[in-house]
């Protein structure tokens, strides 16, 4: 069997060759435990690393974790097939993998720069375990030089190995738009990079065995975590500037959803959607940071992350002004919420602004009660927010309804039967725009949305 590090696409072509590496998962969110799957079931034997053993619990007994069946499927039939488990012993888990994809959590702090402690610690875990001839895939997203300088030092300095030499390194992040489905997880380009040629041959035929998507190969690591970032800051500026023009539909009483799709039409325009989230959480300030150590200053890429953190209080407002044409304050209104996650399916509330609103709502004497699918009444009450255990409970004489997230579970709301648990007049604000405004109107309902300023007036 060829050491992982200096694996070729042809020693990978069979399952029974696959099935002879063994494959660690360091992060098991929607896109980390998506990606174990896939590697199962392309017949290696796959971990899944966490150091809570509720989570690792929940993986191990095939609980449906995610609002995403085709995940929750595919999961079970690999835990039962014996490809699959959760672990949350560290030296185990190193020490029985060859191949180690590494994608640990990187927060910001007050002053909005990264965090690397968290980084660092999982390094050094790795490397007290590795062992020669494994090969690890960075799928962080990190500022230019973090791999080869921080990661690198961290794995030799726990190790004792040699980067390139003893252990093979690349480098290849997940995108913003494969953490939606399993289809765009397989179907989506990379970038990748490797810290030698004989590492990025072994990344490249191992990854080939899940993607189809291309794999875009770039000459340096530090040029790939640049690329990356620069793909998240241009999300982030688009979503920006989508917002901006949403609020002045909202004014001018015009349906930015309408707009959108006509001037999308038209060459090299790509309006996107306007979200309380903005396009890429706080990635951007990754390299906003590392530009200020080097005395630049990304003047537009700073004013796009300060407008989508911003975007909380239009929506309040966009709430006030809906209850305030019932004749009501949103003082004492009961105000039901549906979704905390950033985005669909995703079972992950970091950088998503919803608390913050919830807490500006509360500060303004609104009385909260909090829903999603993809979260247990615990797990949301643990993270702060005002949550219930059923959506019947949560809609129960609300006086207005908050749609933040399109899961699949809201698109199908009827709205008769919302209307007769809410409060008369019932109000929708949509920031999803999965309802359609028209139909919500003549069910008596007060529709406000983001954008749709027709529905506004």
């Amino acid at each position: 069997m060829a050491v992982a590090m200096a694996l070729r696409e042809a020693d990978l072509t069979s399952p029974e060759e696959r099935e002879k590496h063994s494959i660690l998962l360091i992060g098991c969110g929607k896109v980390g435990l998506a990606t174990a799957c896939l590697f199962s079931e392309a017949n290696f034997r796959v971990t899944c690393f966490s150091p809570d053993p509720y989570l690792a619990k929940q993986i191990n007994e095939g609980t449906g974790i995610f609002d995403d069946p085709e995940l929750n499927k595919m999961l079970k039939r690999n835990l039962m097939r014996g490809r699959l488990r959760a672990a949350t012993n560290p030296k185990e888990a190193v020490l029985g993998s060859d191949i180690i994809l590494m994608a640990a959590d990187i927060p910001v702090d007050g002053k909005k720069r990264p965090v690397y402690a968290g980084l660092e610690a999982t390094c050094r875990m790795i490397g007290l375990s590795l062992q020669p001839g494994s090969l690890i895939i960075v799928q962080s997203p990190v500022a230019p030089s973090i791999t080869e300088g921080l990661i690198v030092e961290a794995l030799e300095r726990a190790s004792g190995l040699e980067a390139g030499v003893d252990f093979g390194l690349a480098y290849s992040p997940v995108g913003y738009a494969a953490e939606a489905s399993l289809s765009q997880l397989k179907e989506h380009s990379r970038i990748i990079a490797a810290i030698n040629s004989r590492s990025m041959e072994a990344a490249k035929a191992i990854l080939k065995t899940v993607i189809r998507g291309e794999l875009v190969e770039v000459s340096s690591i530090k040029a790939a975590e640049a690329a990356v970032l620069f793909g998240d800051i241009y999300r982030d500026v688009c979503v920006a500037l989508s917002n901006e023009l949403a609020a002045f539909c909202e004014r001018a009483g015009i349906d930015y959803v309408e707009v959108q799709r006509a001037a999308n039409r038209q060459p090299l325009c790509h309006l996107s959607s306007p979200s309380l989230d903005g396009g890429a959480e706080e990635t951007p300030y990754f390299l906003i940071s590392e530009a200020e150590t080097m005395g630049l200053k990304l003047r537009i890429a700073a004013l796009a992350r300060r407008m989508n953190r911003e975007a909380s209080r239009h929506i309040y407002n966009l709430i006030k002004d809906a209850i305030h044409s019932c004749e009501k304050t949103v003082k004492r209104s009961k105000i039901a919420v549906l979704g905390v996650s950033p985005r669909l399916s995703l079972r992950e509330a970091r950088g998503s602004q919803m608390l913050d609103l919830i807490r500006l709502l509360r500060k303004r004497g609104g009385r909260i009660s909090v829903f999603d699918p993809n979260f247990t009444y615990k797990e949301l009450s643990k993270m702060g927010y005002p949550a219930e255990k059923t959506l019947g409970k949560t809609l129960e004489r609300a006086d207005c309804l908050l749609i933040a997230v399109g899961h699949e579970r809201f698109r199908n709301l009827r709205l008769s039967r919302v209307k007769a648990m809410m409060r008369k007049p019932p109000v929708i604000v949509d920031l999803a725009h999965i309802i359609d405004p028209a139909e919500a109107e003549r069910e008596g309902f007060i529709y406000r949305g983001l954008g749709r300023g027709v529905w506004s007036r």
